[in-house]
């Protein structure tokens, strides 16, 4: 296949274009990645410094004494509930119907 003189005019400078646009496609997808990389970083360093799950345990309030009042308080009911429940060995055990 032989080229003409007027198609080697058009075909040249063809040839250095889409040189320069696949370098700069190349550059491009180059830069995307390192975008992308500095993200995932950022994503990364983020996660290490928020915190994620806390346990229930580690909610107290500012001086952390008002969760064992709190505490303590619902111990002393279930106590009491507990000391009612109980029956007295005497009372309530026979009932006499005569009379």
């Amino acid at each position: 296949m032989s080229l003409k003189s007027i198609e080697l005019q058009i075909a040249i400078p063809k040839t250095f274009e889409a040189g320069k646009i696949a370098e700069q496609k190349q550059q491009q997808s180059q830069i995307d990645q390192q975008h992308a990389n500095t993200l995932t970083e950022k994503q990364v360093q983020k996660n290490k410094e928020t915190v994620v799950h806390s346990d229930p345990y580690a909610k107290l309030d500012a001086d952390g004494k008002q969760a064992d009042d709190q505490t303590d308080q619902q111990q002393k009911e279930k106590q009491e509930k507990e000391q009612q429940r109980v029956k007295h060995p005497f009372k309530g055990s026979f009932v006499d119907y005569s009379g």
